[in-house]
């Protein structure tokens, strides 16, 4: 068995194991090595006298094995399984996609839409030479509403106040920034 290292097991080595122990024929042995936990663990979490109630996760959906090499192990129990891909490469993988969803469209609460106008009069009022496209991009709305801020024709223009879209949360200070820089 190797010594633990967070950049060379699976993900989740408890739910692994027990779906490598339910769906294979593998013996404790080599999924105690994959999974880097001690044998004993293994046969306890067969046997149902560890993690019960917990849910096994499928290592092939993960990313981390192959159907291929579950069967190569399969015929060989001298073999070990060898992860496809490593743990860091997983969380290094996630963060990618978090930051790539921090630049790109973000959800905005059913509640905070109603404030998005304010942030739009602020950023017309800070900023008169903003361009609309810049204003979609940071608060992300519609040119419509922008014009219709912009000419005072909103449906709800006496109730707006211009608020700053960064204490809105519509942008970051950093995104603000960059387009103010890009037009002065």
């Amino acid at each position: 068995m190797s010594l633990y290292s967070p950049s060379t097991g699976p993900l989740m080595p408890k739910a692994t194991a027990i779906w490598l122990i339910e769906n294979t024929t593998l013996t404790f042995q080599q999924i105690a090595d994959f999974c880097e936990i001690h044998i004993l663990e293994v046969q306890a979490i067969a046997n149902e006298e560890s993690s019960q109630g917990m849910m096994g996760a499928s290592p092939i959906v993960m990313g981390q094995l192959t159907q291929q090499e579950i069967e190569r192990c399969e015929k060989d129990p001298a073999e070990k399984l060898k992860i496809q891909t490593s743990m860091s490469e997983i969380l290094l993988g996630a963060m990618a996609k978090r930051q790539d969803a921090a630049r790109g469209s973000r959800y905005t609460p059913r509640a905070r839409r109603g404030e998005r106008p304010d942030a739009i009069a602020w950023l017309l009022k800070q900023y008169p030479s903003i361009t609309d496209a810049d204003v979609i991009k940071l608060v992300r709305t519609t040119k419509s509403t922008i014009v219709a801020i912009r000419n005072r024709a909103h449906w709800n223009m006496t109730n707006i106040k211009p608020k700053s879209p960064v204490v809105l949360g519509f942008c970051t200070q950093e995104e603000l920034d960059k387009i103010v820089k890009s037009f002065s």
